[in-house]
């Protein structure tokens, strides 16, 4: 049963949601945010958390954002039970109260947290939330960017039913799905969306990571069948959390991978530093006394600039990555 109704869910999510854009703005601008799920005893929520949170309400109010992209373990340490779980209102909606946020769109993913608990409540709470956006296991989004002809294509994944889940108490790798069905069936569908896809940026978002030189590593079932398509489909960036940190990585193609796991924990690990090929890694932040960080990213026709932000509105790091030709 749960196959088949997660097949017709696929083919569902194979329908292109648009996403109109209004106002002066001649840029498409979003937060990306992994990690951030809080505590699961009160007070539900981390002071890292509230840090962060804090500063993404103060850098939407100063510079504007369309959306927000969550990149999976919304909920620590095991999701949620219900589409009625008081998370949603500790570590979510309160939160993340800040004026500016009140009206952005959060776009949402599972991590190997959410799977322990009810993903689908989570789907299910797109019907409760204005902001909260989770229409599907994984889906297509198409943005157009304000006063240009230019679109922006993001692919959100489920990396979890892809990969398999995780058990951080032990080796942290996944290896091997729940059902090679529905992971084939998610596999094809990112086949066929990235061959059609024609617009000037393409963008792909999971949990795990391709590559990471932190505690977790590169994700071996991403590297073997995930990765070979970004590079034959020319994907701009990856959009990953999983390590509690901030990383970004670009191969020797030019995509760019963009690790923003800073949402609620710091780790300043580097374990896996020699698993990823050398010169990848050009941005690596683990501190703790960071109080973690976000990832904004601003999108024009001609570029795509990514900046690594702080609590207390710090700017870590910078870089920008072009359109593709098609």
């Amino acid at each position: 049963m749960l196959f088949i109704l997660l097949t017709l869910l696929s083919l569902l999510s194979q329908e292109t949601i648009s996403y109109p854009l209004s106002g002066s703005s001649s840029s498409l601008r979003f937060i990306a945010l992994g990690d951030w799920g809080g505590l699961p005893l009160p007070p539900y929520y981390t002071q890292q958390l509230l840090k962060v949170a804090k500063e993404m309400g103060t850098t939407v109010d100063k510079l504007g954002a369309n959306f927000i992209l969550a990149l999976g373990d919304n909920f620590y340490y095991e999701g949620v039970q219900d589409v009625n779980d008081p998370r949603f209102k500790t570590t979510f909606e309160s939160v993340f109260a800040a004026e500016s946020l009140r009206n952005i769109p959060w776009y949402i993913l599972a991590g190997n947290h959410d799977h322990k608990g009810n993903v689908s409540a989570q789907i299910a709470y797109s019907n409760i939330s204005d902001r909260w956006h989770y229409p599907d296991y994984y889906y297509d989004l198409v943005f157009k960017i304000p006063e240009s002809n230019a679109s922006v294509r993001l692919l959100v994944m489920d990396t979890v039913l892809l990969c398999g889940n995780s058990d951080d108490n032990l080796e942290g790798q996944p290896r091997q799905p729940a059902d090679y069905k529905i992971a084939n069936i998610q596999l094809d569908w990112l086949t066929e969306k990235l061959q059609s896809a024609k617009e000037e940026y393409v963008l792909v978002a999971g949990h795990y990571p391709v590559w990471s030189v932190a505690e977790h590593g590169p994700t071996d079932c991403l590297v073997d069948y995930v990765q070979p398509l970004l590079k034959k489909y020319r994907v701009t960036a990856y959009l990953c959390g999983h390590d509690h940190n901030l990383q970004y990585l670009q191969d020797k193609d030019g995509i760019g991978y963009i690790l923003s796991g800073g949402g609620n924990f710091m780790e300043n690990s580097m374990k896996h530093e020699f698993s990823v090929p050398q010169g990848y890694l050009r941005y690596f932040q683990g501190d703790p006394v960071t109080m973690g960080g976000f990832v904004y990213i601003d999108i024009t026709p001609k570029t795509m600039n990514i900046t690594y932000i702080q609590p207390g509105g710090k700017c870590l790091y910078q870089t920008t990555l072009f359109p593709r030709v098609n």
